[in-house]
């Protein structure tokens, strides 16, 4: 699927914009819109990753001689001129001339948003100390969405013993062992073991679990001796799950504050004793509550 739009931003002291491009109607456009600052925009430059081969310049006033990226020059693919240098008797309402809140839209001679991976502008009257700039962006790369956590078996439990230990519920593993002397479910073959794969599991037709029943979530991954261990549990609410969305919704409150952590290091960072399940008091607690009259 082909990209909708790129994004390429310049910062330096005094000046600030942001520059995207887009395709619409089986045109191209570049949207040039000043966050901070003024500059008159004369010309834009722009070409992929390649770097090889002649560049295009415009040549004079309006040449972008020693624009480099990251230490590298840069070969232009196009040139595009859009006003000469200088205000003149127009001033600031100069049709090129742009200042904080403004946006200019440029009309590209390409065929595909894949032929603009560096963005360059040349302008003058800008607001920084130099009063011009050579100003060269590069369409950032994506940020990778944190991989969701796995585990290696799931409890939904609704049975717990005084001291927490599950004792009544479905446990399913992450995949089926052979042998299975005692027939415990697990996912269905090529499924990734995250949280949402078993709550869907478990609410299947085949397993057929009733979620109005679980007290509480247990969460179990390799420890450091390689065998299964509780990494944390979450506690159901009173009158329990509401639905599917209530439980991921709890789930994703006992991720929060990892949101940058993924895999075995967001597990690591999740404390056990935070998402315990409240032990139930002893009867001598609950008696010495009943007749404490101090």
């Amino acid at each position: 699927m082909p990209e909708s739009s790129k994004i390429f931003t310049y910062v330096v002291e005094g000046l600030s914009y942001t520059v995207t491009v887009y395709e619409e109607n089986g045109d191209f456009f570049a949207d040039i819109a000043v966050d901070e600052g003024a500059m008159d925009v004369n010309a834009v430059y722009f070409g992929d990753d390649d770097f090889s081969g002649s560049s295009e310049s415009l040549g004079g006033p309006l040449n972008m001689n020693g624009a480099r990226l990251d230490g590298e020059k840069v070969q232009w693919d196009e040139a595009t001129e859009l006003s000469r240098p200088g205000l003149g008797p127009e001033g600031e309402t100069k049709e090129t001339y742009l200042q904080a809140g403004d946006t200019m839209t440029v009309a590209l001679d390409i065929e595909d948003l894949d032929e603009i991976d560096v963005f360059g502008i040349r302008a003058t009257s800008t607001t920084t100390g130099a009063g011009s700039i050579k100003a060269v962006s590069s369409d950032p790369e994506e940020p990778e969405e944190p991989e969701d956590p796995v585990y290696g078996k799931v409890f939904f439990g609704e049975v717990f013993s005084e001291t927490g230990e599950p004792l009544g519920g479905t446990y399913i593993l992450d995949e089926e062992p052979d042998p299975n002397p005692y027939s415990v479910p697990a996912l269905p073959e090529g499924t990734e073991p995250t949280f949402e794969s078993y709550l869907s599991y478990y609410l299947s037709d085949e397993m057929g679990g009733n979620l109005a029943a679980v007290e509480g979530v247990v969460f179990y991954g390799p420890g450091e001796d390689g065998s299964q261990g509780e990494l944390f549990r979450i506690a159901a609410p009173e009158g329990g799950f509401a639905d599917a969305d209530a439980l991921l919704a709890a789930y994703d409150d006992a991720l929060s504050g990892t949101e940058e952590l993924s895999g075995q290091d967001l597990i690591a960072a999740l404390s056990l004793d935070d998402y315990a399940l409240p032990e139930p008091e002893s009867a001598e607690e609950m008696d010495a509550d009943e007749f404490d009259l101090a």
